[in-house]
């Protein structure tokens, strides 16, 4: 069994607005270990990018509230770490890639000097001025950038080329645990691919463990060795990425995101896409969070939360599998 690195317990998250309060995650758990890569998926609302920034302290200070549960990292708790503290392990310990790389880089900045910014803070390896630009022309090459260009600007790359950059900033200074927001969201379909590549080849060849948050059931099935399906804030199936692809046991939403990946072998006009619309979550729905759109909707999903069924490391939280034992 590999090591615990993260350990994710009972974390809710609200979101305090002068009109309402957004409950984006809701008691969720969650662990990764060492090496390991877990898939968290779900629709845009889901609460999976509020999960990452929950993780590094980087929600909305006047907005933004944990209201429960522990974020244990190498069985310290982040949540009761100084501000100070957190400076010191972000980047070092646990790095984060953001969705769009277009807005993730400063484009009065060359990108050799982005990355030795974070090189810098980090005082990596107690290293001198010349050794660190070494090292950020390491990276670049790393990530398949010749390293002449770390005296160029963002501009002066493509989309792909970019989110190579943040890669590489993210990975300067060999976190244990890198959560990638996203990835591949802005790119088109063939650099994709080319960067999914590389960055499983570097999470092997640096040992990092990831999270890897998408909508995307085609990029999970590539990269990742655990899924945790999130809808409401809320993970509702998770499993080894064997038992997310093969099994025939599911939640409602989870065969809805299947059914919503179009198939070439099979001749469709139209995908079938999942009917509604993910829950207001200042005011979430009794019961099940799905309920209002699962065409499998018995009464007691209206009004009572779903039990866990357990088979193995594959959870269910669905009213359907307690009504089978």
């Amino acid at each position: 069994m590999l090591e615990k690195l993260l350990e994710i317990k009972d974390l809710s998250v609200v979101y305090h607005t002068d009109e309402a309060h957004v409950y984006a995650v809701n008691a969720i758990n969650l662990e990764i270990g060492a090496r390991e890569t877990i898939g968290l998926v779900g629709e845009t609302g889901a609460g999976k990018t509020t999960t990452a920034l929950a993780i590094l302290r980087l929600l909305p200070e006047k907005t933004g509230h944990i209201t429960q549960g522990e974020i244990l990292f190498k069985g310290e708790d982040l949540l009761k770490k100084s501000k100070r503290e957190m400076r010191g392990i972000r980047g070092a310990h646990i790095s984060m890639i953001f969705q769009d790389p277009m807005t993730s880089l400063n484009p009065t900045i060359t990108v050799g000097d982005q990355i030795y910014e974070s090189l810098l803070i980090h005082n990596y390896e107690g290293k001198p001025r010349d050794e660190l630009y070494k090292r950020v022309d390491e990276l670049l090459e790393l990530v398949g950038i010749p390293a002449r260009r770390r005296k160029d600007y963002p501009h002066q790359f493509s989309g792909g080329m970019k989110q190579r950059v943040v890669i590489s900033i993210a990975l300067a200074c060999q976190p244990q645990l890198l959560i990638a927001d996203e990835p591949t969201t802005a790119l088109d379909v063939t650099i994709q691919a080319q960067v999914l590549a590389m960055m499983y080849d570097l999470k092997e060849k640096l040992q990092t463990s990831m999270i890897m948050i998408t909508h995307d059931l085609g990029v999970v099935a590539q990269t990742c060795d655990k899924v945790a399906i999130m809808y409401a804030g809320e993970i509702i199936e998770f499993g080894l990425a064997e038992d997310i692809f093969e099994s025939d046991q599911h939640h409602p939403y989870t065969t809805g995101l299947f059914g919503s990946i179009p198939d070439l072998d099979i001749e469709a006009d139209r995908l079938n896409p999942i009917e509604g619309l993910m829950p207001d979550p200042t005011a979430l729905p009794c019961g099940c969070k799905f309920h209002p759109r699962c065409k499998l909707c018995m009464e007691i999903c209206k009004t009572t939360l779903p039990p866990q069924w357990h088979e193995g490391d594959h959870m269910i939280s669905c009213h359907l599998y307690s009504r089978e034992k």
